[in-house]
């Protein structure tokens, strides 16, 4: 279990900001190798436990900070309340593995069987388990190390849950190269270097195409200290910033962080909305506004609030809302009021909603950690397949100057990967940037800084399988080679049988 623990910490570096993807199949292969040297089922829980409560407090510590910092919770109870959260997250872990060490017991499995096909699928499926398990937080999921390894190439067809299927196949076979002979050592190299080729050929392909003319944008990064942010000595001070920053130029679309305008339209001075609103008129802009939006004094909702000239407002509330920052989960209440953070109880937006016209382009906004749900957005642009470009609105300044933000940027380049659009990102503190079709950022501002990125934009249209399928492939092909394994093992459990009664024959 130790052993599990140290590997879990270990695969960290594999993310953002440091990059070193070899380290997830290093440490998950390991892990695999463990696995397929543990006896009981207990064991095997044990074993994903230990190793997923390694990866995740390590990966995403940084709500300590957002907890203590900024929320104003006693150090003991954030930290415990980290540590909670990545029990939680390791028992995912605990249910993948524990699966997998009671297939192969149940069906006395061959190591090759276990290796390369119960273990990989059972990880995928407790990903993805993750992904959704009380409401979902796969932040730092195995998938997000391969967004610069030639894996990514996969990402338009399976996704960030496919990769991690993928990247557990691999594992797999380095976990059972000391268990095997020279020449089937042999088959397992190359079979990693075709997966490695494989997925540098796909990265060739051009899922989607440019569309419509390009747009000039200005993406805002306010760097407003997240203790000042909703401090009423200090609002008009932030109010005033934004109206200067998107008053300085016109641009086809100006973006500003999540929330930049901190106060319900109603609570702003009179003139303060129909200004900005003149001026994106009056210069041919449009403007999306990270606003709260209320409907009624206990409805009210996280919004992107769209003027420009000619058009009617647009409005896009936020569907995937955060447990405890954005919304209350029974019998929490205790927990959030010990935080004490503002509007933290927001109305659920549709899953569905139209994206912003922006002239002859389609921007389809997300708000914060929404990017983290692939599927969400997929799904998003199969229902409207104009959407050609897609744009991020956060504010991370509750996590610091840690590697939360190098870690969401990642996040984002998976987005742009599996759809094959670009991803703008304007940020409060950071990373403020615009990430192209590939993944590739090709201008980014730099982090905690105030300062506005100011570039041109090509929009794309067309379909990945990912946007078609969304993760129903990365789950059919676990589903297979589970169905696989269950066969397999059965073939050579009968196989083991009938030489066990022929030798008491003889």
């Amino acid at each position: 279990m130790l052993l599990a623990l140290l590997a879990g910490a270990a695969t960290v570096p594999a993310f953002a900001p440091f990059g070193w993807w070899p380290l997830q199949l290093a440490s998950l292969a390991l892990v695999f190798h463990l696995l397929l040297r543990a006896g009981a089922v207990r064991r095997g829980v044990l074993i994903g436990w230990a190793y997923g409560f390694g990866w995740s407090a390590c990966g995403v510590y940084w709500l300590y900070i957002s907890m203590h910092r900024y929320g104003g919770m006693p150090a003991w109870l954030a930290a415990l309340a980290v540590a909670a959260l990545a029990l939680l997250l390791g028992s995912t872990v605990a249910l993948g593995t524990g699966c997998a060490t009671w297939l192969k017991q149940r069906r006395a499995a061959a190591p090759a069987i276990t290796a390369l096909l119960i273990l990989p699928a059972c990880w995928a499926l407790s990903e993805w388990v993750r992904g959704w398990f009380f409401t979902g937080f796969p932040w730092i999921v195995s998938g997000y190390a391969h967004n610069a390894s030639p894996l990514a190439g996969f990402a338009p067809l399976v996704g960030v849950y496919g990769i991690g299927w993928i990247a557990a196949l691999l594992a797999g076979g380095i976990a059972l190269l000391p268990l095997t002979g020279r020449r089937t050592k042999y088959a397992i190299a190359g079979a990693l270097i075709a997966t490695f080729a494989a997925g540098a050929g796909l990265q060739q392909i051009a899922w989607t195409h440019a569309s419509g003319q390009p747009l000039s944008v200005r993406l805002l990064q306010g760097n407003v200290p997240q203790e000042m942010k909703f401090s009423a000595a200090e609002l008009g001070t932030t109010l005033a910033l934004y109206r200067d920053l998107i008053v300085a130029a016109p641009a086809d679309l100006i973006a500003t962080p999540e929330t930049a305008i901190p106060l319900f339209s109603q609570q702003l001075p009179p003139d303060y909305l129909p200004q900005l609103t003149q001026f994106a008129r009056q210069s041919n802009s449009r403007l999306a506004l990270g606003i709260p939006l209320a409907d009624g004094p206990q409805n009210y909702a996280n919004s992107v609030l769209g003027v420009g000239a000619s058009i009617q407002p647009y409005r896009y509330d936020k569907h995937h809302l955060v447990p405890f920052g954005e919304f209350i989960p029974p019998g929490f209440r205790w927990f959030v009021d010990l935080m004490q953070i503002p509007l933290g109880d927001f109305t659920r937006g549709a899953a569905l909603q139209a994206p912003f016209p922006v002239k002859d382009q389609a921007v389809l906004p997300n708000i914060c950690y929404e990017d983290l749900f692939g599927e969400e957005i997929a799904a998003q642009i199969a229902a409207h397949p104009h959407t050609s470009i897609l744009l991020n609105m956060s504010n991370i300044a509750w996590f610091g100057d840690s590697i939360a933000l190098p870690q969401h940027l990642q996040v984002s380049q998976m987005r742009a990967l599996e759809t094959g659009r670009p991803m703008l990102r304007a940020t409060n503190t950071g990373a403020t940037a615009i990430i192209q079709p590939n993944g590739e950022i090709s201008a980014q501002l730099a982090p905690y800084t105030r300062a506005t990125l100011a570039a041109t934009v090509r929009g794309y249209q067309g379909s990945t399988p990912y946007i078609l399928y969304g993760n129903y492939l990365m789950l059919a092909l676990a589903a297979l080679a589970l169905a696989a394994g269950w066969l397999f093992s059965a073939k050579t459990a009968g196989q083991r049988r009938s030489a066990h009664v022929a030798a008491k024959t003889r």
